[in-house]
């Protein structure tokens, strides 16, 4: 009975121990949802696995997502309170989440982090991740669109320097172009998608429009000039229906005189590419007039939902923190002014990098706006009807703004 007693007492003061002890904190663990790894490795895919290596108390764990199934995914998931800590969205995407309330607002996170720094995005990929004067993410990396040039067609036709203005641009397509010979004068694309847009709404914004406001003088003569060189076989018509990637494959067999395209296709032109050529600005309505290009790539934001948003914050930092490598380990061009790309030694890639890192000075986001893709849908399919002939330019930019007036006004 002693013996009993004993017992129960060292048993009683070994408990007391345990509970004085300070219980050991258990592993956060951060989920990261993107599309990076479905087709090749990527930033998010890599950064995620080496944060979760380290011995830090925050482990990530990642899922890939195809590009056509994340934003619903995470919709989904969000609406039945499954959602990631982290996901990354193509950036027109961006504002149907954070209007809406379900990205975490990281204006305060942001202003006392020593790694993020909102003054030094370029104004383009800010206001894709910005809602009502508030920060809502980071942009994880970028592209844009400018003129390639083939140098060696240009000198042959005794033209010095590449267009400046959109009537540089028709006059030097039209001296350019060789029908007989299956050359066109440029290439681009006009193709009934989100690539239409991508390239039409530059256009818009650079004549004083935007998004809300599409029926712009510029806009329709833009058009109006674009149909006259499918028509005279300057363009070829298969530049209504060819992505990017495809539309400036015509460029990069010496079957076009420009494309207008992004920095994508830079290894490719090296590798391919038979012919001295060249990179430069989008063209503009008049010299000296507002500029403007198409923002590309993709965000990241931490879910309202999540419930480690320190935690959360921290791994958006150690994202960040490896922007530099985003271009030399994997060919995207940051988000961000004040990271300089590395030299790569070849000359006519350094010189390419170079007017895309200037033409993001000038790229602006599309949106932002909740109902992005319909917004979009109105603008590819306004292009696509005048640009057949379907409609003049006016009536198919009317319809498209009566379509917009109705979508911004619900």
């Amino acid at each position: 009975m002693q013996f009993t007693k004993i017992s129960l007492l060292a048993g009683l003061a070994l408990g007391a121990l345990v509970a004085a002890t300070p219980a050991q904190a258990e592993d956060v663990t951060i989920t990261v949802w993107s599309i990076d790894g479905a087709n090749q490795v990527g930033p998010s895919d890599t950064f995620s696995a080496e944060f979760d290596a380290m011995d830090n108390g925050i482990n990530v764990e990642y899922r890939v997502l195809q590009f056509d199934e994340i934003v619903n995914e995470t919709l989904r998931a969000y609406a039945t309170g499954n959602a990631p800590d982290i996901v990354s969205l193509d950036n027109p995407d961006f504002a149907l989440f954070s209007s809406r309330g379900a990205f975490l607002d990281i204006t305060d996170m942001a202003a006392q982090s020593d790694i993020i720094n909102p003054e030094a995005y370029f104004e383009g990929p800010l206001n894709s991740v910005s809602w009502d004067g508030r920060l809502y993410g980071v942009g994880k990396y970028t592209d844009t669109i400018g003129v390639f040039y083939n140098k060696d067609m240009f000198a042959a036709a005794g033209i010095e320097n590449p267009p400046k203005t959109w009537a540089e641009f028709e006059d030097y397509a039209r001296k350019l172009a060789k029908p007989a010979e299956g050359v066109y004068g440029a290439t681009l694309s006009a193709r009934g998608n989100e690539e239409g847009t991508f390239q039409f709404l530059p256009v818009i914004q650079m004549s004083g429009g935007g998004y809300e406001n599409v029926n712009t003088e510029g806009a329709r003569e833009w058009l109006s000039m674009v149909k006259g060189m499918i028509d005279d076989g300057v363009l070829s018509q298969d530049v209504l229906s060819l992505g990017q990637w495809d539309s400036t494959g015509t460029f990069n067999s010496g079957n076009a005189a420009m494309a207008i395209s992004g920095p994508w296709e830079i290894d490719r032109m090296v590798e391919d590419a038979d012919f001295d050529w060249g990179v430069t600005l989008l063209p503009t309505f008049g010299e000296g007039d507002e500029r403007s290009s198409a923002l590309g790539g993709f965000n990241l934001g931490i879910m309202s939902t999540t419930k480690h948003p320190e935690e959360a914050f921290k791994v958006l930092e150690y994202f960040v923190s490896q922007d530099d490598r985003l271009f030399p380990e994997f060919g995207y061009l940051p988000t961000r002014g004040d990271v300089e790309l590395p030299a790569s030694g070849i000359e006519k890639k350094d010189a390419a990098l170079a007017v895309f890192q200037e033409q993001l000075k000038y790229a602006q986001p599309r949106g932002p706006h909740p109902e992005w893709q319909k917004i979009s849908k109105a603008i590819y399919d306004a292009e696509q009807a005048a640009l057949t002939g379907q409609m003049t330019p006016d009536e198919a930019l009317s319809q498209a703004q009566a379509t917009i007036d109705t979508i911004i006004k619900k």
